[in-house]
């Protein structure tokens, strides 16, 4: 066992000369930026290359062409824009169009927006159908969409907590399951929904349909209840808020140390793991005091 782990001095220095080297060109990998040429793109080559690729997604659309059914171009999500044949960078404009609040009114302005190709637009067009008073009035550039069905005031709205299961199905998307799942689900919380913002919990209600239904019901009475101090509440209290587990709650404890103290609610999105897109969800049981020892 000797002869293995004993080393000569010679040895020695050609071990740590190595360890020497090893650490340094670690660090020039890490910390010097080794100098790169500016790519060169050939505008023609790309041109015929995104043609290409437009003439194959053309191409896969025309199989599946007997398949579609007319549709409303607003409702477009990203799985029927896929399917559609359009890319995510026409798909993200029609999104976020729709997510000022604006709508689609004619073919023409769904390829101003989406800015999708011309070959692509003449297959897909055909099938658009929108609603009986925007053909009616299409000549008319004043109409809006959206204005339409006005957004109903909060007096004029029914109460989200005592609707029926037949009252909601009068709204446009909402069948018998929906409905009966929104009112079960409400029924989960003494006294109600607390805000409308917690239909996104309900399972199957897609954005659009939330968007309808709050405009023909909104939550007028609930019961009252008692929010939480962030800046001194503990693991067992935070469990209790929808949304928030044990691991979680204990890395919003140890994020509030760090912080000695929360300074503002957002400052929740910057805790390890936690669910970003239920940050509103989750404020409705929340406030923020200042921590005693302060």
């Amino acid at each position: 066992m000797k002869s293995h782990v004993t080393f000569s001095k010679n040895q020695r220095n050609g071990i740590f000369l190595l360890l020497l080297l090893i650490v340094v060109f670690q660090c020039v990998y890490f910390f010097v930026d080794a100098p790169y040429e500016d790519v060169q793109i050939n505008s023609k080559a790309f041109a015929a290359f995104e043609k290409e690729i437009d003439s194959l997604r053309l191409a896969k659309l025309q199989k599946r062409q007997n398949t579609i059914k007319p549709f409303n171009p607003n409702y477009i999500d990203d799985f029927k824009g896929s399917v559609l044949g359009m890319s995510n960078e026409e798909i993200d404009r029609l999104l976020a169009f729709r997510k000022e609040k604006q709508w689609i009114n004619s073919s023409e302005q769904f390829q101003e927006v989406t800015k999708v190709s011309d070959s692509l637009f003449m297959v897909i067009s055909p099938y658009f159908k929108f609603p009986d008073w925007v053909s009616k009035n299409k000549n008319n550039k004043l109409l809006a969409y959206s204005n339409q069905k006005k957004q109903k005031t909060f007096a004029e709205k029914q109460d989200l907590n005592t609707a029926s299961a037949a009252q909601l199905q009068k709204v446009n998307g909402i069948g018998k399951v929906l409905s009966e799942r929104i009112i079960k689900f409400r029924n989960t919380f003494v006294g109600g929904f607390i805000a409308d913002i917690q239909l996104e919990d309900v399972y199957g209600l897609s954005p659009e349909v939330i968007e309808r239904i709050t405009n023909e019901f909104t939550v007028k009475t609930s019961k009252a209840y008692q929010k939480i101090n962030l800046n001194q509440t503990t693991v067992e209290e935070l469990v209790t808020i929808p949304h928030i587990d044990y691991d979680l709650a204990y890395h919003i404890i140890e994020q509030r140390q760090l912080r000695s103290g929360y300074k503002s609610l957002n400052e929740l999105l910057k805790v390890k793991d936690f669910p970003v897109n239920k940050i509103k969800i989750i404020q409705l049981y929340l406030q923020l005091e200042k921590n005693r020892d302060e």
